[in-house]
């Protein structure tokens, strides 16, 4: 009886869990037996492993031949084993050096000629081994740039398995194979918006401005024309770029998800727009097999737009509640749970009602006041509540549009003055939000007579408890932007607009 071993990496959301491959070459009747909880795409992976291995100019053991996938109660997804799962029969075979295969992590899929595809999640996996202490990974050649992004562990790329045997050491011929690479990438224009492009809109602009400040959710309510969609768009570029750890962190849901070319870190925040047709596992994330991001884990730490808002299906909007408050999601199955980062600005838009023509000038509405009422009434009370900037865009008449003796703020502007709130903010709180019983104890609790407005709020039934701590929030980053050290009673009375400028 002979053994190999390696390891590789098992995902479970940005989760990375070591897994130990045993072969067990015994003696019986040829067979290829995959135990530990496989799922269906890595069972698979027993045909391609056999013809990869022939197709290389190596022998398969015609002999009983047992895969080990350990820890047998974790589940196992993907195609991302088979690299692992070859080099660990060869080892045990004889045919590779064994000492060399058991120390290096493997990731990779097979073709059936030998050859390496690249797969999902690279990054997150060689960050899972790194903090593991492993010290060597091999990837596919497809995903050289992207696990070459983790610093503090030597990354061997190879593509193909013959590829990987010499890399261990082995002393076999190599042909030269073509290099399976991902997807290209589409290419898009460069994006020319700018801030200063809102116009006839001042009160929207410093509402937008307020919100990349504090990381506030917004609600846009308008016609059709008005430049909500302008508005969402031109609030991630008034973001701060991403820090080195929320680079890793978007990058790596973006290898997960397959969304954008990982061979370099993002920087910037990302902006995802659904449309309102998309499902619930589209938004939340899940989906059978490997579970993925949604959207909502795709835009952390930028910007999730909800164009059309009352279209999308309540059941949906809902499933934002508990993200919204805890700034991550976790998704359960019968075996398994992945754990995704949430922390995305939100940003609804809706019309007044169906046709769009309520309140515009010079137009007639042709909707009931009953159906207006449960146009917007999709939009459920506790979802509007979890929204701290409430905002009504009007449409801009041709005096505004044309009017050049009004100075518009611009993205550079507007981006130095969300820097200098938030070092300010971070200077504060730390690099945490601050917890809302903060706001309301101890030292930052701020004067009766500064909150005597949102008092007399809460008491007549205006705001919810959640509403009152999000408008001192929103009072904080008002502050914040005017370089005030402690909220005054405007502050408070102009985020008390902001949270109620549009009627729930």
């Amino acid at each position: 009886m002979s053994l190999g071993r390696t390891r590789s990496v098992a995902l479970a959301g940005l989760s990375g869990h070591l897994v130990d491959i045993e072969a067990d070459i015994a003696s019986g009747l040829p067979a290829l037996v995959l135990i530990g909880l496989p799922d269906a795409s890595l069972g698979e992976s027993k045909d391609r492993v056999r013809s990869a291995i022939a197709n290389s100019g190596q022998s398969m053991p015609p002999t009983r031949v047992t895969i080990n996938l350990s820890p047998a109660s974790l589940p196992k997804q993907g195609s991302g084993f088979d690299l692992a799962i070859a080099l660990a029969i060869l080892a045990g075979a004889g045919e590779a050096p064994a000492e060399s295969v058991a120390r290096c992590v493997h990731l990779g899929e097979l073709a059936l000629d030998g050859r390496l595809r690249p797969i999902a999640g690279v990054l997150p996996a060689v960050v899972a081994a790194r903090d593991a202490g492993i010290a060597r990974i091999m990837v596919p050649a497809g995903n050289r740039a992207e696990a070459e992004l983790v610093p503090g562990i030597e990354v061997v790329a190879v593509a193909s398995l013959a590829h990987a045997l010499r890399a261990h050491g082995a002393d076999i011929a190599v042909p030269d194979v073509d290099v399976l690479s991902p997807a290209p990438e589409p290419q898009t224009a460069p994006a020319t918006r700018d801030l200063s492009d809102i116009v006839g809109q001042p009160d929207v602009v410093e509402a937008l401005i307020t919100a990349a400040a504090g990381g506030h959710h917004m609600f846009l309510l308008g016609p059709p024309g008005a430049g909500k969609t302008m508005v969402a768009e031109r609030l991630v570029d008034v973001l701060p770029d991403l820090t080195p750890d929320e680079s890793l962190e978007v990058t790596s849901i973006a290898s997960l998800a397959r969304v954008a070319n990982t061979s370099r870190l993002m920087t910037r925040p990302p902006f995802v727009a659904p449309h309102h047709t998309a499902t619930a596992v589209a938004i939340v994330g899940g989906g059978s097999g490997m579970i993925r991001p949604g959207a909502v884990s795709r835009a952390s730490r930028g910007v999730l737009f909800l164009d059309e808002a009352p279209e999308f299906a309540v059941t949906v909007l809902d499933a934002l509640r508990q993200p919204l408050e805890s700034g991550d999601i976790e998704i359960h199955r019968a075996h398994l749970s992945a754990r995704f980062p949430a922390r995305v600005q939100l940003v609804l838009a809706a019309n007044p009602c169906p046709c769009g023509k309520s309140g515009v000038a010079d137009s007639t509405c042709v909707c009931t006041p009953d159906r207006r009422r449960r146009y917007l009434s999709r939009l459920s009370g506790p979802i509007l509540d979890r929204i701290d900037i409430h905002v009504a865009v009007s449409r801009v008449a041709r005096a505004q549009l044309f009017d050049t003796s009004v100075t518009r703020t611009t993205t550079a502007e507007a981006r130095v003055r969300v820097a200098a709130a938030r070092a300010v903010a971070a200077e504060r709180w730390g690099l945490a939000r601050p917890e809302f019983a903060q706001l309301r104890v101890g030292r930052f609790r701020l004067p009766p007579t500064t909150v005597r407005s949102l008092d007399a709020a809460l008491d007549r039934g205006a705001l919810s408890m959640r509403g009152y701590d999000r408008v001192l929030r929103i009072a904080w980053t008002l502050a914040d932007c005017d370089g005030a050290t402690v909220p005054t009673a405007d502050h408070l009375g102009r985020a008390l607009y902001l949270r109620q400028g549009v009627p729930a």
